[in-house]
């Protein structure tokens, strides 16, 4: 099984579970392995945050894309190819140096499959659904992202009929940079409104 979310130490309980029912899959053979790393790898590589931040990049490098982003994000997404189920209705909300967007799903974890990829576990935490609509500023401070007082704070709640992204702030000092060399800075956190992008 392929790890996206451990870390040096014991695995967490969800996660061993979930390594005991692959292998039972695995040995009636109900699933192939194979099959469930190729999946994994799609939803991490092909469908997932790289096509959220190849959004982002061309939003930063081309006002007029950016224009038609935050008028209708659906359709400017679908300009770069990426459709799918769970996107069939995204809008972009823009941070600025006044105002944060976050993004949660206080019922479920509905999520931009195709611009984000699949869900992290931080998102389908009952807590973190619960909280961050109550105080934002609190929990965003816990995650490590420190804001002004004066920035207002927005939560977007997710649902399965409409999906948010963040478009995030572009860092100072990347004027120079083209959107190919933008992109790698971008992070599926900044684009839920989490974290902010760091300045190479």
């Amino acid at each position: 099984m392929t790890r996206t979310d451990g870390g040096p130490g014991e695995a967490p309980p969800v996660a061993l579970r979930t390594e005991a029912l692959e292998q039972l899959l695995t040995e009636r053979g109900l699933i192939d392995p194979k099959v469930m790393n190729e999946i994994i790898t799609t939803y991490e590589t092909n469908v997932g945050p790289l096509n959220g931040a190849k959004v982002v990049a061309r939003a930063w490098t081309d006002p007029e894309y950016r224009r038609r982003l935050l008028q209708d994000g659906t359709a400017a997404i679908g300009e770069l190819g990426f459709s799918g189920p769970q996107g069939e209705h995204i809008v972009v909300v823009e941070n600025s140096a006044t105002t944060h967007h976050v993004v949660v799903c206080t019922l479920c974890s509905c999520y931009p499959w195709p611009v984000l990829g699949l869900p992290p576990s931080w998102y389908k935490d009952p807590a973190y659904r619960a909280r961050v609509v109550k105080e934002p500023r609190t929990v965003l401070s816990q995650m490590g992202l420190e804001l002004d007082d004066d920035v207002r704070i927005t939560v977007h709640d997710s649902t399965s009929e409409v999906r948010w992204l963040v478009l995030p702030e572009r860092p100072a000092g990347t004027e120079h940079l083209s959107e190919e060399q933008l992109v790698p800075l971008v992070t599926r956190e900044a684009m839920v409104g989490v974290a902010k992008v760091a300045a190479p």
